[in-house]
């Protein structure tokens, strides 16, 4: 595996991982920066700069950044979590000097135009809408904020309705002149690509950037409670939720597990006893978020709403199952979907460009994929039902989206402790 790694002399980090065989190289520039890093008067700010990126810079328009890449048959793109944002593109291999102009030109040149801002703004508006009109999106919003109320990671990516339309131009440069500084980025590239090369021109285009403001992380604390919404809907969408490792906690490895052998896939816990020996639902599986000092558990299922207790109640049962530990059979499997799904995205340059942005942000450094792969195959019975133990005799969340009158979109819910 052909890593290499360059510490520009302002702190920004530059990875490649050459694959000679593609004809293509996918590159990003990441910042460690994202949703949970706003102020409470921000919420959907960082997303909103994401967007504003794309509008302008002083040497380009709009249209001259998104034909610099189309023009020659690439992809741009961008996107906006909780803890990082990037940008991101996918060119062919002769074409990736244009890519990095354009998205360091992006980074460092924009123009917040108040005309373009205002109509962006309504494109976010209706993203929110479109958000608010899914009752998935609702029911694992709904979870966050119960889980994480008065924690930034309580509020949604999109951001606050109320916050995107008082947003102005000199928010989003403050919040860009406090995060998008050369210490907290990472430019990444897989694909047929020269080390050297992008190092130098990463030094050209990113070299003057200065250091960001210090970053001060709130750890989240878990609340557990009940909260629900109701709408115009023919099923019961239901979540529950508990506190579950960072992925900077050892923990995270066996929580991997704990996540596949609950609801990954049609031979898990969740999906054979839901959906294959109760008739209950079409559609259940868990999935694991992790951050960097915390994390959450989720488990989602959508029935008919006079089975939603049933269901609840079932999904609640499933996961204490899990404090016995897994079966070996169910550890083999597991570790087998944790191994390959980090094997396959050495094989698409854009996964791995994401993949090592994500390696320097946790470990500062690459880890081999040996490494990795050892790990996962080190992962035993008894880590994984340790874990359950300690998870699901908590105190959690239950987020309920059921059919009825639709109402406004809630306030953030005071949490409440279940017994």
């Amino acid at each position: 595996m052909s890593v290499k790694t360059t510490k520009l002399d302002n702190g920004l980090a530059v990875i490649t991982h050459h694959m000679p065989h593609l004809e293509t190289v996918a590159l990003g520039l990441w910042i460690r920066a994202g949703s949970r890093d706003e102020r409470d008067d921000e919420s959907g700010i960082a997303h909103f700069l994401e967007h504003m990126a794309f509008k302008g810079t002083k040497r380009r328009s709009a249209w001259d950044i998104v034909t610099a890449i189309e023009d020659r048959g690439g992809d741009l793109n961008a996107t906006t979590t909780t803890e990082t944002t990037g940008y991101t593109a996918h060119v062919l291999k002769d074409d990736w000097a244009t890519a990095l102009d354009v998205i360091a030109d992006i980074i460092t040149e924009p123009v917040f135009d108040p005309h373009e801002m205002e109509r962006e703004r309504g494109v976010i508006l209706q993203e929110i809408a479109a958000a608010w009109d899914d009752p998935v999106d609702v029911v694992f919003e709904q979870a966050d904020r119960m889980a994480f109320v008065g924690h930034p990671l309580g509020r949604p990516v999109l951001g606050e309705r109320d916050v995107i339309i008082r947003a102005q131009p000199a928010g989003l440069e403050a919040f860009r002149a406090r995060h998008y500084g050369a210490d907290r980025m990472v430019l990444t590239a897989a694909g047929n690509i020269d080390h050297d090369a992008l190092a130098a021109a990463a030094q050209r285009l990113l070299g003057h950037l200065g250091p960001a403001k210090p970053l001060h992380r709130q750890k989240p604390i878990f609340h557990g409670g009940i909260a629900t919404a109701t709408r115009p809907q023919e099923q019961a969408h239901i979540v529950l939720a508990w506190p579950f490792p960072g992925y900077r906690d050892d923990t995270v490895w066996p929580a991997q597990v704990a996540s596949a052998v609950l609801g990954g896939g049609m031979s898990s816990r969740l999906f054979q006893e839901l959906r294959e020996k109760r008739g209950l639902c079409y559609l259940t599986y868990s999935q694991h978020m992790a951050y960097e000092d915390g994390g959450i558990l989720y488990l989602y299922a959508a029935t008919a709403p006079e089975q939603a207790e049933e269901a609840r109640a079932l999904m609640h049962e499933v996961a204490r199952s899990l404090e016995n530990g897994p079966t070996e059979e169910e550890l083999s499997r597991a570790r087998a979907l944790a191994r390959a799904q980090s094997v396959m995205n050495l094989e698409n340059p854009a996964s791995r460009a994401s993949q090592l942005a994500s390696h320097w942000f946790v470990w500062k450094e690459v880890r081999p994929m040996r490494e990795i792969l050892a790990r996962i195959d080190a992962i035993t019975a008894g880590e994984v039902a340790a874990l359950a133990r300690a998870t699901f005799t908590q105190d959690h969340v239950i987020s309920l989206v059921l059919p009825g009158e639709e109402h406004e979109q809630p306030e953030p819910p005071v949490p409440a402790t279940l017994h």
